[in-house]
């Protein structure tokens, strides 16, 4: 069978030493035979990798050695791999499995390609982002995290805060424009929930995303910034979700004892309760993307939209000198009774919803898919979560509306006499209001937010999505062939 590997999917290259006994039959009429081995990326299906090898015999040991040298100065020259890691490892989280995880299928893998890591194992809660603050982290070139969305979001604040902290950025500030972080972030899914590593790789698969960080592949992703009264409360990728998540998260939290099965039992809990939330929602659409989240093609590797979001960012830099014109900018309000709001920066796929809460989601595009279930029967709901577990269009019901947002606002109806000062920048901003979605008269109590997995009690807050923020050890989910191509072309840009 032929077979083609690129030099970019070469994972090491080693001499071998034979089994005389083994191979004395095969090859007797070899005075000294040599060989070597090539590991290499094989790729399964469901985007499953592999670590692969073949051994080549030579009759000639200077042939031999001259094939061995030839091939690892070649992978020399893959300058997007890394070569120092540093790894942080929960070994709490999920089934409390992150330690094997990562000693048996990882580790070994970083020694065959000759990566040297500095492991630290936490201990408690924000003892990786506390690290991030204290480590020389310009001596690594990435971070790994093994663990779940949470030990991620953990290292992520960690690395974000250290490069505006060095960088002279006031995090408190909603309007200002966060510093870039070139390190790399690595994730070896092994919690609770993975949706993360799931959405950009396309796998939950710890050897998959090991050999995906050992290669050197580079995805942009977007960042939002969350904020109530000028104040930073958190950043998210995946999902901030107010009402039935925050439901969710806020009764699961209680049950920790259940381990992963504390979701499914809350989530059916909260579903009987079926509560509402009253509120108003302003939002400023995401006219500067191309694509709607009712589109049929999901993003995937090497990008169009992304790419071009991309080169948007670009020239952003250059004309920082500008003023932002974002005040001036059309925002849309909306009122009503809620039974879900949700911002998602990426699709949320996952096992359980292959397509996640929004199919059409980018990584890279510098907008995030607010999602708007307003009040309706528990038959009509389910209904609508069933969409997520099949191939049918969850927004093509009546009660739900989707929108491209770069940045929104939110106050619970409980909170808008408290929080004047929403309304005071409303007053001057929202010159467009929806008839559609009147206001309504119901005095229901605030819930939490789910922001990637954690708990936000304000019931205020300001949103903003800050385009390729951040950059992970992936390459985005692999389609075909021509997507692999579009990645080698691109990947090398993506690094500069």
């Amino acid at each position: 069978e032929d077979c083609f590997v690129p030099i970019s999917e070469i994972i090491a290259v080693e001499e071998t030493e034979l089994n005389k006994k083994r191979h004395i039959g095969k090859w007797q009429k070899m005075a000294r035979p040599s060989a070597f081995t090539v590991y290499y990326v094989k790729k399964a299906r469901k985007h499953r990798w592999r670590c692969s090898d073949v051994t080549f015999w030579c009759v000639d040991e200077h042939l031999c050695n001259q094939w061995i040298g030839a091939l690892k100065e070649l992978l020399e020259k893959q300058k997007s791999r890394p070569k120092h890691l540093l790894v942080y490892i929960n070994p709490y989280g999920g089934k409390r499995q992150g330690k094997r995880i990562y000693e048996q299928k990882v580790a070994p893998l970083f020694s065959l390609a000759s990566i040297s890591t500095d492991v630290v194992i936490t201990e408690r809660a924000n003892h990786a982002k506390d690290n991030l603050f204290e480590v020389n982290i310009n001596k690594y070139d990435g971070v790994v995290c093994v663990g779940g969305d949470g030990m991620f979001s953990e290292v992520m604040h960690g690395l974000i805060g250290r490069m505006q902290k060095d960088s002279g950025i006031d995090q408190n500030n909603p309007k200002a424009p966060l510093v870039q972080c070139n390190i790399r972030i690595g994730i070896i899914p092994a919690g609770s929930t993975d949706c993360i590593c799931y959405s950009t790789v396309g796998i939950s698969d710890p050897v998959t995303s090991a050999l995906h960080i050992i290669i050197g592949d580079c995805q942009p992703l977007d960042v939002s910034s969350v904020h109530h009264n000028n104040t930073f409360l958190k950043y998210y990728v995946s999902l901030l979700g107010y009402g039935f998540y925050g439901d969710i998260l806020k009764d699961s939290e209680k049950k920790r004892w259940m381990g992963p099965m504390r979701y499914d039992y809350s989530g059916f809990k909260t579903f009987l309760f079926h509560h509402y939330y009253e509120g108003t929602i302003s939002f400023q659409p995401a006219k500067h993307t191309q694509g709607s989240p009712r589109d049929k093609d999901s993003c995937r590797t090497g990008c169009y939209i992304c790419k071009k979001s991309e080169q948007q960012l670009a020239e952003q830099r250059r004309e920082s000198g500008l003023k932002r014109e974002e005040d001036e900018e059309e925002w849309k309000v909306i009122k009503g009774k809620f039974l879900a709001i949700n911002a998602v920066n990426i699709s949320c796929a996952c096992p359980r919803s292959p397509k996640g809460l929004s199919p059409a989601a980018h990584l890279a595009d510098g907008s995030a898919d607010l999602i708007l279930v307003r009040k309706c029967s528990r038959f009509d709901f389910l209904r609508y979560l069933l969409r997520h577990t099949n191939h049918d269009d969850q927004f093509d019901f009546s009660f739900v509306n989707v929108y491209r947002v770069k940045s929104f606002q939110f106050t619970s109806k409980l909170s808008e006499d408290n929080e004047s000062y929403v309304m005071d920048i409303g007053k001057k901003r929202f010159a467009h209001f929806c008839q559609d979605h009147p206001a309504c008269c119901c005095n229901t109590a605030n819930t939490t937010w789910n922001c990637d997995g954690e708990a936000l009690d304000s019931s205020a807050i300001e949103v903003r999505v800050h385009c390729q923020l951040m950059k992970l050890f992936a390459r985005g989910i692999e389609e075909n062939c021509k997507d692999e191509a579009a990645y080698s072309q691109s990947s090398a840009e993506q690094l500069l």
